[in-house]
Parts: structure tokens; C-alpha cells; sequence
């Protein structure tokens, strides 16, 4: 009999990881905490809310219980917005034992805190085994079996090497990594340079400008990335720099396209009920500002996305502002 794996998390990534999971074999729980969601699923076969077009495999099991999902699956795998991470790991502590290996393929802080989503964990579980997934991914490439890598980051190499295999296919890479902390941040630090690079763009400046905020950006995440502990090389992989490659170029990016509507003099309200889904980057921006006053960086540009979303800055103000900062020593 096949081996079950609980997929928590009916959006637009999690059915994508759940296709995936199942081409592999795999019996496949994917779990959605609205009833009237899931219903579609399990009548239509397609999740047309979310990732439209794919026809779901009979080996997935769409379910609104939450504890008949995780009832007897050892491998667990979350894919919800990071907002909701401590509040599922809450009702996740009376269903699971410690032996079970959970892994996470949400992106972002906890923004209430500033915590990173394995600290939340360590608080709320006592599991052996645990980790992290991340990389430059889109849902519907995923879901079309179009070639992608991810990044597959455990507590420990056993951890990390088993979850990848479970995800691993002919045309899907996962590399491992025991680097949570760099893949955790190259995931979340990313939204928000993709939302500077969208605003640029809707703005109407040009490649030149795009490709400089994307390097001083980089740059930014490794200051930050590298004093919360994450390794140089992580940040430079493709949890770090392939996704910001991906998400600052292409529309397929919530974030990014977040970022075009806030360039184009869009309010941030409207141009977050425009992209329809989470746009992780604009809460992620708040617990990242925080993070470095509390450390005594200086990130410009992440630092102008806080005052354009945050305390309604005009987003050519900011442009002028880095522009006029002093130029030394790359």
C-alpha cells in the first residue's frame, strides 16, 4: 500500500505540491479548512479557485476533517499562509505524535513576533523531525510538470533527505540542505524586494533599474540573512537567489504584481484585493523592519518598501530618496 503524506493547505501551492506528491505515488491527504472548498474538490476533481486546469489524480484525497487527515499519515507537509502557521500548529498538538516528520512549504515571519516559522514550531511542537522546503516555484509550472528545484532544509540530514525523496520526480530536483534558517529567509526576504522591483516596474523604469534594485537587494538580504544565522551559500542558492530571480521577474508572482498596482498609484488595500491571494511580502516587510532596527542595519531598499506600505510614503519619494544616498564602495 502506498505511503500517505497529509498535505495541509488547499491553495494554489499546496495542490500543486499534492499533484506532485501523487505523480510519485504517493496517497495524498490535502487538507483545506473551509468545508464548502473542499466539497468542489471532491466533486470537480479541480481546484478551479486556485490552480484551474488540473484534473486531480485519484490517489488525492481532498478532506475538511482535519484530524481524520493527519489520523495515520507519517509525513506531514504545510502550505498555508505564514499568518495562520501557529494557529494550525495548535490544532496539529492533539492529533500527532513526535514521530512524525513535518515539513513546511510556507513563506514568511510571524508577524505578531518577528519569529522565523521553525521557532513558532519548536514553541508549539515537540517533534524529532522537522523542516523546511524552498525555491524558485511556481504552482501552475509545478502542477504542468515542467522541470523546477527546490531546496529541502532538515533538523537533521536524515530528515532533509527522506522529505526530498518523497517529492523528488523526473522532472522536479530537490536538493537538501541542513541550513533551516537560510532557506526560511531566502523564502521570505524575497516577497519584498519582488514588491520594490514590481513598483519600479510600474513606475516605468526601465531594465537598468530593475536589475540594480534586484544586486542591492540581494545584498540586503545577505546582511540580514547572514546575522540571523544563515549561510552565505544558502542565500546565493536557489531558496535565495533563484527565488528572487523568479519573483521579481515574472507576473506569476503575487508579490511582484502586488508591487506594479502599488507603482501605478494603487492603494495598498486595492492593489492587495487585485492579486486575489496572500501577498506574503507585505506583512513580511513589517516583521523585516523591525528585525533590523532591533539588529542596527541599515536596508535601504527593503527599509523604503516599509515607508511606502506602511506609512503611505509615495513610492517616487522613496525612488528620489535612494537615489540621493551616498555612493561609495560597492
Amino acid at each position: 500500500m502506498a505511503e500517505t503524506i497529509a498535505v495541509l493547505g488547499a491553495g494554489s501551492w499546496g495542490t500543486a505540491l499534492a499533484i506532485q506528491l501523487a505523480r510519485n505515488g504517493l496517497r495524498v491527504r490535502l487538507w483545506g479548512h473551509e468545508p464548502d472548498h473542499i466539497e468542489r474538490l471532491q466533486a470537480l476533481r479541480e481546484n478551479t479557485d486556485f490552480l484551474p486546469g488540473f484534473t486531480l489524480a485519484d490517489n488525492i484525497e481532498p478532506e475538511a476533517d482535519l484530524g481524520l487527515v493527519v489520523s495515520d499519515a507519517p509525513y506531514l507537509l504545510i502550505a498555508i499562509p505564514s499568518k495562520g502557521f501557529r494557529t494550525l500548529l495548535q490544532k496539529l498538538k492533539p492529533l500527532i505524535d513526535d514521530r512524525r516528520l513535518l515539513f513546511w512549504a510556507s513563506k514568511g515571519f510571524e508577524i505578531e513576533t518577528g519569529k522565523l516559522l521553525h521557532e513558532v514550531l519548536v514553541e508549539e511542537l515537540t517533534l524529532r523531525h522537522y523542516g523546511v522546503i524552498s525555491g524558485p516555484t511556481f504552482a501552475v509550472e509545478v502542477a504542468r510538470n515542467l522541470p523546477a528545484a527546490i531546496a529541502c532544509a532538515g533538523n537533521d540530514p536524515q530528515s532533509s533527505e527522506t522529505f526530498a525523496a518523497l517529492l523528488r520526480g523526473e522532472h522536479f530536483r530537490a536538493y537538501t540542505s541542513d541550513d533551516i534558517i537560510g532557506v526560511e529567509l531566502g523564502g521570505a526576504l524575497k516577497n519584498v524586494l519582488a514588491i520594490a522591483v514590481g513598483a519600479s516596474d510600474g513606475l516605468g523604469f526601465g531594465a537598468n533599474t530593475r536589475a540594480a534594485l534586484m544586486t542591492r537587494g540581494l545584498s540586503e538580504i545577505m546582511q540580514l540573512g547572514t546575522r540571523l544565522g544563515a549561510r552565505r551559500e544558502t542565500l546565493m542558492g536557489l531558496a535565495g537567489l533563484g527565488d528572487i530571480i523568479l519573483t521579481c521577474t515574472d507576473d506569476q508572482s503575487r508579490n511582484r504584481r502586488f508591487g506594479l498596482a502599488i507603482g501605478q498609484g494603487k492603494s495598498v488595500s486595492r492593489a492587495e484585493i487585485e492579486v486575489g491571494q496572500t501577498v506574503e511580502g507585505l506583512r513580511a516587510a513589517r516583521a523585516i523592519y523591525n528585525k533590523s532596527r532591533e539588529l542596527g542595519l541599515e536596508l535601504p531598499i527593503i527599509d523604503e518598501v516599509y515607508r511606502v506600505l506602511y506609512e503611505g510614503k509615495n513610492p517616487h519619494d522613496a525612488v528620489r530618496d535612494l537615489e540621493k544616498r551616498p555612493q561609495g564602495q560597492e
